[in-house]
């Protein structure tokens, strides 16, 4: 594959899209690429007023960007439950969901729902979110599920899924990035047996610097760790403009095809420009992924296809 950046993403003008976690870092960058080739793009953001700096920075330099603010806690079923309902009030369809906001590798904590705090928003909130706009979706739409090079260090017990008897950060993320991937490709799945002309895909950052890394070490109060975060981004990472290539080309390309993964083509898949890549057969496993979608639909409440 040659390399493909933003100047190369297909003309968007006819795209209604959703881009959580839109006012930082991936999914800011997303939301600008998009806007960039005339889409119109809601930023679904936790803080509306930093989705409005974000929505401000694009117009800055996309004078005639479509850009929408709107209000999304994914740490919350009820707050989805209001997006959604909103998006589908604004407008008539949508094209393109990006399932891109995230947390990583912090301390146990809960959602307002009782979930483990990195399950439930990097998996539970977005598969509440595709449920509840699932209808709004037109035919040919697309879903984009951000998962991590992490999802090959993930594992499930069901019987503890929520981490309540132990706890590991890195282990709760790695669960969290392979429930994404089993998600994207069960629904893919589920699309093709119903005839769903859809395409559920993903994709991957590499090492990316994003404000995602320094939120462990904040909430952990470590300044040591939050300094050699620092220093490993300043070193490895990719920036987070390239970093959101992958995902927009999986979200753009004509190409792409339902269940495709895509990531950076460099080494380890660390850093470099969009090109399809691997995922582990565990995140590929139809029995994982069915008892997955039957709990994700038990906790949330959220039922389709």
């Amino acid at each position: 594959m040659t390399r493909w950046t933003l100047d190369d993403i297909p003309d968007q003008s006819a795209t209604c899209a959703v881009v959580t976690g839109a006012n930082s870092g991936l999914g800011f960058e997303t939301a600008r690429g998009l806007a960039s080739a005339g889409a119109h793009v809601v930023l679904a953001c936790r803080r509306p007023d930093a989705g409005e700096a974000a929505a401000a920075a694009i117009d800055e330099a996309f004078p005639d960007a479509s850009l929408e603010v709107r209000e999304l806690d994914l740490a919350s079923l009820d707050s989805v439950k209001r997006f959604a309902r909103g998006v589908r009030q604004a407008h008539d369809g949508l094209d393109l969901l990006v399932n891109n906001a995230g947390v990583m590798a912090i301390p146990r904590r809960e959602t307002a729902d009782g979930f483990e705090m990195q399950l439930g928003v990097n998996h539970l909130g977005h598969f509440a979110l595709t449920g509840r706009l699932f209808d709004a979706l037109r035919r040919g739409s697309r879903v984009v599920s951000v998962s991590s090079i992490y999802h090959r260090q993930g594992a499930f017990d069901f019987d503890d899924l929520q981490w309540e008897d132990s706890y590991d950060k890195w282990d709760a993320y790695a669960r969290s990035k392979l429930a994404n991937l089993l998600f994207a490709y069960e629904l893919q799945r589920r699309l093709d047996a119903e005839g769903v002309e859809m395409k559920s895909v993903a994709a991957h950052p590499g090492y990316a610097a994003t404000n995602l890394q320094s939120r462990g070490p904040k909430e952990m109060g470590s300044r040591l760790r939050l300094l050699a975060m620092k220093a490993a981004n300043a070193l490895v990472a990719q920036s987070a403009r390239k970093g959101a290539l992958p995902t927009l080309y999986a979200a753009t390309m004509p190409d792409v095809e339902g269940g495709d993964y895509y990531g950076p083509g460099g080494f380890r898949e660390l850093r470099g420009y969009p090109e399809q890549v691997a995922s582990t057969e565990r995140s590929k496993d139809p029995v994982l992924a069915g008892e997955l979608w039957r709990v994700s639909e038990e906790l949330t409440g959220v039922s389709f296809l």
